[in-house]
């Protein structure tokens, strides 16, 4: 009778790392806990880190916001919504659902 492949030890997991946030290590691995569907959304964050591309772009946008009652820079706006188009939501609304995303919280 043939036997059963053991299961994939957590040694074998395939996984990699991301540089840390916040003081915080960051893992990619396939094992489950907290899961996000939009894995993909951390190697984009990472490459518009290392371009600063909405930093840039909100150098060049005028932002007419009263500086005593600004929350989110506007960098950080035009940030969420490249992510969420960039990640197949371009509706404004998902971003409320996607604020306790663990891949978008990140």
């Amino acid at each position: 009778m043939p036997q059963a492949t053991p299961a994939e030890s957590e040694d074998n997991a395939l996984g990699f790392s991301f540089p840390a946030i916040g003081g915080k290590k960051l893992t990619a691995a396939f094992d489950g806990g907290r899961l996000t569907s939009d894995g993909g959304v951390l190697l984009l964050a990472q490459a518009e880190r290392a371009m600063g591309i909405c930093r840039r772009l909100a150098a060049c946008i005028a932002d007419p916001r009263d500086p005593a009652r600004v929350i989110h820079r506007l960098d950080d706006i035009l940030r969420a919504r490249t992510f969420a188009i960039a990640c197949g939501y371009e509706d404004a609304d998902d971003l409320d659902a996607l604020r306790d995303d663990p891949g978008f919280r990140l």
